[in-house]
C-alpha cells in the first residue's frame, strides 16, 4: 500500500529508479506512456531490434523530444543489461528463448528482471526464478498481465485465511478456435484482413489470443506461481457469468471443476455462440470458502454473493490495464525487493498440440500458427508424453506424422540439443520434479 511512498522518498534522495525496456511492442508501449506521470522513475535504455521503431514508438505514446534525446536507444539487449545505470530489467520481447537469454543475463548481472515474457516464464521460470533468488535479485511476473493479477488474488485470499477452489482469468472461446490459423483468425475476430493491417494487427499474435495457446500459457505461469494446478484433461472454458462464479466454479458441481485449488479460464460465450450474461472475458477472479460457519455467517451479514451454500463465494476484477499497469512490478522489485508473483514449482506446462494432421518433413510455425496450438497440461502429464513445450516449437522441422489433436513429443521433431533455450529448458526439468 506504500509504493508510491517509497517512490517519493527515493526521489527526494535523488535515486530514481532506473529501468532498461527489452521490446517496445505494444505492451513495452504502453509501459512507456507511463513514464512521463511517474516521478522517480525512469527509463534509461530501451533495446529493440529496430531503434528508430522504438523512438516512434516513444513519440507514439506521447514523449518529448527532449525525453527521447535523454534516453539511450540501442539495439544490443545484453550491452544494455550490463550498464551499469540499469536497476531493472523489463524483458517484453514474447520470444521465450530470447527471454531466457536476457533473463539470465539481467540475473548474472545482479539485475531485477521483471518477465512480461510469459513464454519464457512457462518454458523455464522456475529454473529462472531459483538462481535469481540465489543472486540476491527478484525474478517478477508483470501485474498489469493477468498471471500476476491473479497471483495478487490468490494471495489475497490466502492471507486472510480462505481456502481457494479455483483461480483463472475470462476470455472468448469456441471450441474450433483450436484449429484458427493466422489467415482465418481475422474473421473470429470480425475484422477484415484490410482492418488489421490499419490498426498494425499481427495476425500470428493475435491467434494465439484465439487458439488457446494464451490461455494455457498463462495459467500454467499461475499454476507455477501460486501452487494452485490444471485439471488433468487441461482448460475446460466453461461459460460462467460474474453472478454464477461461485455456484458453477466448484467441484462436483455438473462437472464444472474436477477439483478444489484449480487453475481455470471461463468463457464469455457459450457453445452455440450467444453471449454470457455479466461475462468477465477481460478480467481476473477467485473462487473462495468460507473457512467456518462463523465465517459463513458473516457472508450473509455482509451481503457476499455466496453459492447456494452460503460458503463459497468469488472475487473478480472486470479488466486488467496490461502495460499500464507495470510500474507497480518495476517498484515492488526495486523499493520492497518483492516480486508480483513468481514460480515456485514445475506444475503445469504448455504443450504443442496438432491443429490438423501433421506430416513428417513440415516444419513447425511457433505460437499462434498454423501447425499447433499450446494445450494446459500438468506438468507430470507433460513429462510422461515427452511432450514439446509450446516456447520451442518454431521452425522445428517434424520427422514423424502427428495426428490432429495429438499432443507433439520430443521424439516427432529435429530439435538442436546444443540449443542454449534447449539445454536450460530440460536442466529446469531436472531440477523441478513435477508437482
Amino acid at each position: 500500500m506504500n509504493l508510491y511512498r517509497l517512490l517519493q522518498k527515493r526521489t527526494a534522495n535523488g535515486h530514481p529508479v532506473r529501468v532498461g525496456l527489452i521490446g517496445a511492442g505494444k505492451f513495452g508501449s504502453m509501459f512507456l506512456s507511463q513514464v512521463p506521470t511517474t516521478p522517480g522513475l525512469e527509463v534509461a535504455c530501451i533495446a529493440d531490434l529496430s531503434p528508430d521503431r522504438a523512438r516512434e514508438a516513444c513519440r507514439r505514446v506521447g514523449w518529448t523530444e527532449d525525453r527521447i534525446a535523454a534516453t539511450r536507444f540501442v539495439d544490443d539487449a545484453a550491452a544494455m543489461i550490463a550498464s551499469p545505470d540499469v536497476e531493472v530489467v523489463v524483458e517484453a520481447t514474447g520470444h521465450a528463448p530470447a527471454g531466457l537469454f536476457h533473463a539470465r543475463r539481467a540475473i548474472r548481472e545482479g539485475k531485477h528482471i521483471v518477465m512480461v515474457n510469459v513464454e519464457a516464464d512457462v518454458l523455464a521460470g522456475p529454473l529462472l526464478a531459483r538462481e535469481a533468488e540465489a543472486a540476491g535479485v527478484v525474478y517478477s511476473l508483470a501485474y498489469g498481465d493477468q498471471p500476476a493479477l491473479i497471483c495478487e488474488l490468490v494471495d489475497w485470499a490466502r492471507s486472510c485465511g480462505f481456502p481457494i477452489i479455483a483461480a483463472g482469468k475470462g476470455t472468448k472461446y469456441m471450441p474450433e478456435y483450436h484449429a484458427s490459423t493466422p489467415e482465418t483468425v481475422w474473421g473470429y475476430y470480425g475484422l477484415t484482413p484490410e482492418q488489421a493491417k490499419i490498426g498494425g494487427m499481427n495476425p500470428q499474435m493475435f491467434n494465439s489470443f484465439l487458439d488457446g495457446t494464451k490461455s494455457g500459457i498463462e495459467m500454467a505461469a499461475v499454476a507455477n506461481a501460486s501452487g494452485l494446478t490444471p485439471a488433468p484433461g487441461g482448460l475446460v472454458f466453461p461459460p460462467v457469468g460474474t453472478h454464477e462464479m461461485a455456484e458453477m466454479l466448484r467441484p462436483g458441481n455438473a462437472g464444472t471443476l474436477h477439483h478444489a485449488g484449480q487453475v481455470e479460464v471461463i468463457s464469455s460465450v457459450h457453445r452455440d455462440g450467444s453471449p454470457v450474461v455479466n461475462d468477465l472475458r477481460w478480467g481476473v477472479f477467485v473462487v473462495f470458502e468460507a473457512p467456518n460457519d462463523y465465517a459463513q455467517r458473516c457472508f450473509q451479514e455482509y451481503g457476499v454473493v455466496t453459492d447456494s451454500s452460503g460458503r463459497v463465494s468469488a472475487l473478480y476484477r472486470p479488466f486488467h490495464l496490461i502495460g499500464l499497469e507495470l510500474n507497480v512490478s518495476i517498484l515492488s522489485a526495486a523499493l520492497r525487493k518483492e516480486a508480483t508473483g513468481a514460480p515456485t514449482g514445475f506444475r503445469g506446462d504448455v504443450v504443442s498440440t496438432a491443429k490438423r494432421d501433421l506430416r513428417a518433413g513440415e516444419v513447425l510455425d511457433g505460437e499462434g500458427g498454423a501447425c499447433v496450438w499450446g494445450k494446459l497440461m500438468t506438468a507430470a502429464d507433460s513429462l510422461r508424453h515427452g511432450g514439446l513445450p509450446i516456447g520451442l516449437a518454431n521452425r522445428v522441422p517434424l520427422v514423424r506424422d502427428v495426428a490432429a489433436g495429438q499432443p507433439v513429443t520430443w521424439h516427432d521433431v529435429r530439435i538442436d540439443t546444443a540449443d542454449e533455450a534447449y539445454k536450460y529448458r530440460r536442466a529446469m526439468e531436472a531440477a523441478f520434479p513435477a508437482g
